[in-house]
């Protein structure tokens, strides 16, 4: 008897031992995969001392803050369908108040290239007119009754454009363009780009704008400086900035050589920078510069703070010499945050 209580214990270890191996096989179940979200929204806003864009200071070398707010959808992982708005305060000769950003397209993603195709609108809403030419009936573009002499206009009666340098500014300075880009990453530090912007009119001048760029950056590995978070990068572009001839609003006067509109001077610029970033901060500090003359930048950008002529810069397309700093070397530093709901609100 003694021997067979033995034997039936030994059983039913032996059993129970090989059903709780088999229930746990039998019990573990892999959660079902979550649902795929194609909806998201990228949102940010930055603090600069300087607001350049291509090479040329939009701040007059004044701090400047700005804020983007930006729709996604998702079609699939390497599909995506974007809108955005983003604002930016500007200090324009036109004196306008703010600019606005409306743009939209898509990004496709193959392998390593992610491709970025869409239309930016740039917006100047506020505007004032600077020319006592461009009256209604005179037949010039940008023709408005505040163009005319103050005080009924906003033109100085002295210089007949902006007080001191006489250069012509029109009320509505808005405009857009075509763009696409593509960035190769090549491995997880290195990635290159090259990026390609169209307009009909850039910045209402009359003239056609082309812009072609090119990119580098680096990514410090994500060790650098051990675990405190802190990535950093260096990065820099070189382009070059194609511009046609204006219409008649900036012409250099009746009986000139260009009466009917000057040839915009086209320029070269280029900007290299580090970056340190944080969670969603990023500290930018970067050079930027260009090869344009301060006559070539003053005719170009109708500087109002343009207060100093010299003979050197006086030109067919600058008669008067006047000088401008806007487009020459400047330093830029500009603390950002940049956040997307899927990232970081949940």
């Amino acid at each position: 008897m003694k021997k067979l209580a033995l034997l039936a214990t030994a059983l039913a270890m032996v059993s129970g031992s090989a059903l709780a191996a088999d229930m746990a096989v039998k019990a573990v179940k892999a959660p079902p995969p979550a649902p795929f979200d194609p909806w998201d929204v990228a949102f940010g806003s930055a603090l600069m001392n300087d607001y350049v864009f291509r090479g040329v200071t939009q701040s007059n070398h004044k701090p400047s803050v700005a804020a983007y707010f930006e729709p996604r959808y998702n079609i699939n992982k390497d599909l995506q369908l974007y809108v955005g708005a983003a604002g930016e305060s500007i200090s324009f000769p036109n004196r306008a108040a703010a600019e606005i950003d409306i743009y939209g397209g898509i990004r496709p993603t193959v392998g390593m290239f992610a491709f970025d195709f869409g239309v930016w609108g740039y917006i100047y809403p506020g505007g004032t007119c600077y020319n006592a030419a461009a009256v209604p009936g005179s037949g010039i573009p940008g023709s408005d009754a505040s163009c005319a002499v103050s005080p009924f206009g906003n033109s100085d009666p002295v210089t007949g454009g902006l007080p001191i340098n006489g250069n012509f500014a029109k009320k509505n300075a808005s405009f857009y363009e075509g763009y696409a880009k593509v960035n190769v990453t090549l491995n997880d530090q290195f990635s290159i780009g090259a990026n390609e912007y169209y307009s009909p009119n850039f910045l209402n001048l009359g003239a056609w704008g082309n812009y072609a760029s090119i990119t580098g950056k680096w990514t410090a590995p994500s060790t650098t400086f051990g675990t405190s978070g802190v990535g950093m990068y260096v990065s820099g572009e070189f382009g070059r900035q194609w511009l046609g001839t204006s219409d008649r609003f900036y012409g250099t006067g009746p009986g000139t050589v260009f009466a009917a509109g000057i040839p915009e001077p086209s320029y070269n610029t280029w900007n290299i920078g580090v970056g340190f970033t944080y969670k969603v901060f990023t500290l930018d500090l970067r050079y930027s510069d260009t090869n344009l003359s301060k006559g070539a930048c003053n005719a170009f950008t109708s500087d109002y703070t343009a207060r100093v002529a010299t003979a050197g810069s006086v030109s067919l397309i600058n008669p008067g010499g006047f000088e401008s700093n806007w487009c020459g070397a400047t330093g830029i530093a500009k603390l950002s945050a940049d956040l997307t709901a899927v990232s970081n609100l949940k």
